[in-house]
């Protein structure tokens, strides 16, 4: 197999230049991918977020109509911060046969590629549409997507099928689990260190929560279900990511305020952990926290959900997808991506794209140029079998 092209590679170095960490808006990547496409008289479609400041982009390259394939990716990236990178996140560095740089693997590589290929999908004659779904904030809960599939229901839009583009080493996944994200925020009552017993200390009440998460975890640990094994870990799991409360040590604290998430297997319930730290919150830890203080509070808020991908055997999109990359095989994965969403608005789907996802996240993420490579024979191959 070839290198990469110029073209994808300029792309890709254009994309990671737009620091689109996603508490930031992604604009100004967006405005650059509609004037790309623009320029070859492909017409995108912005669908903004309700501020205005973020917005997903909708493209349709070749005959107006029903059917069609999705090529869907989203343009956040996850924070660089306090990671020790060797290198400036947001500008490539090409060495030993990778790139570098944050959203190399996660996901814009497989956005260039997509549009690097877009003037040939336009000179095609494509017998069916292939659609460019680029959306924002699916790092923190897949939520702009959202604004993509109502775009597709007011204007009657029905792909055939879709491809998210999430990096697999261009393996077809048909099957993953899905997520959902908390805060809890414990409110206790402040008092000086030395009379602890007339306060209460919402850090280590949320210590406590943590610690019963964690049992749920075990939980899920010892059980095994059906069709489990083909996940890692093939349990569903309770993760916390962040905690941060208290004023000082000689303060009891008055606050705590913790982030978790559930990753479910498909078929799970996913909200099970979050009730069953509800009903341990009321039955045995709020009325202890009361008898102190009857204003002491736990809440907990639901951030995101995002649906698992249920595997479809014999669905359009796997059947297409395998046929391009030459596997008969089919994978699932741990990660939650918009794959859920779209099948749930009725569009088959697989994740397939460039990278591997041990490399998302991290300090010096870097992609493969052969995964760049191998992502570009996707889209000729895809190219060729729309066309007439």
């Amino acid at each position: 197999m070839a290198g990469p092209r110029p073209e994808s590679l300029d792309l890709v170095r254009r994309l990671i230049a737009f620091d689109t960490t996603s508490r930031l808006s992604n604009l100004e990547l967006i405005h650059f991918a509609a004037d790309y496409l623009d320029r070859l008289g492909i017409r995108p479609v912005l669908v903004h977020d309700e501020t205005g400041k973020k917005a997903n982009l909708w493209a349709t390259i070749g005959p107006e109509g029903p059917g069609g394939v999705v090529l869907s990716g989203h343009t956040d990236v996850v924070p660089v911060d306090g990671q020790p990178w060797d290198s400036d996140p947001f500008q490539v560095v090409e060495r030993d046969g990778r790139l570098y740089g944050r959203g190399t693997s996660d996901m814009k590589s497989f956005i260039a590629v997509a549009m690097a290929y877009a003037a040939e999908m336009k000179q095609a004659r494509l017998k069916e549409p292939i659609h460019f779904a680029f959306s924002y904030d699916e790092e923190v809960g897949c939520l702009g997507v959202h604004g993509l599939i109502d775009h597709l229901k007011a204007n009657d839009i029905r792909p055939r099928l879709g491809v998210i583009g999430e990096p697999t080493e261009m393996r077809v996944v048909d099957a993953h689990k899905g997520g959902r994200s908390y805060v809890t925020t414990v409110t206790g009552l402040e008092q000086h260190s030395s009379a602890r017993h007339r306060g209460v200390n919402a850090i280590e009440v949320a210590a406590e929560l943590i610690g019963f998460l964690m049992q749920v975890q075990r939980d899920y640990e010892s059980r095994r279900a059906p069709g489990a094994e083909r996940f890692d870990p093939p349990f569903s799991t309770v993760q916390v990511g962040t905690i941060e409360g208290g004023t000082a040590s000689n303060i009891v604290a008055r606050c705590c305020t913790f982030r978790w998430e559930q990753r479910s297997l498909p078929g799970a319930d996913p909200e099970e952990a979050q009730h069953r730290l509800s009903r341990y919150v009321a039955t045995e830890v709020l009325p202890r926290m009361r008898h102190i203080h009857a204003e002491a509070e736990i809440e907990t808020v639901l951030r995101g959900a995002v649906p698992p991908l249920v595997p479809e055997a014999g669905s359009p999109a796997e059947i297409l997808v395998k046929s391009l990359v030459g596997s008969n095989a089919t994978e699932a994965v741990s990660y939650a991506t918009e794959a859920g969403i779209f099948q749930s608005a009725g569009v088959p789907v697989v994740v397939c794209g460039p990278g591997n996802i041990r490399e998302a996240h991290k300090p010096n993420e870097w992609i493969e140029l052969a995964q760049i490579a191998a992502c570009e024979d996707f889209m000729a191959r895809l190219i060729g079998r729309l066309s007439a």
